[in-house]
């Protein structure tokens, strides 16, 4: 029984420790605590954030400076959102377009 205890409490802890932090809600404070987001970014966020609240991640990492792909996957891994979702990237390839045109036959 005590074993279980330990167990859940455990369990519960380390639930607690990855929190998630919305950049939209979240204090400097609470932004400093993401590994990688200082002083000096958080203030980058938090002074965007009042012209208006982020709507998804390529607004964040378009309004700023710093917030590139692989700092938002990084972020976003700590427990970082935008309105309550992690960063899912972006695709490095274009789409490819998909052509219609037949075939054209060869001259014999």
């Amino acid at each position: 029984m005590l074993k279980k205890i330990l167990t859940l409490t455990a369990l519960l802890f380390s639930l607690s420790c990855f929190a998630a932090v919305d950049v939209n809600k979240a204090s400097a404070a609470e932004l400093d605590g993401i590994k990688g987001i200082g002083p000096s970014l958080s203030g980058k966020i938090l002074k965007e954030r009042t012209k208006g609240n982020f709507k998804d991640w390529p607004d964040l990492m378009h309004r700023v400076s710093g917030m590139g792909e692989k700092s938002s996957a990084k972020f976003s891994a700590q427990g970082l959102t935008v309105n309550g979702s992690g960063y899912q990237g972006v695709s490095s390839e274009p789409a490819k377009a998909m052509s219609t045109d037949k075939p054209k036959p060869g001259k014999s």
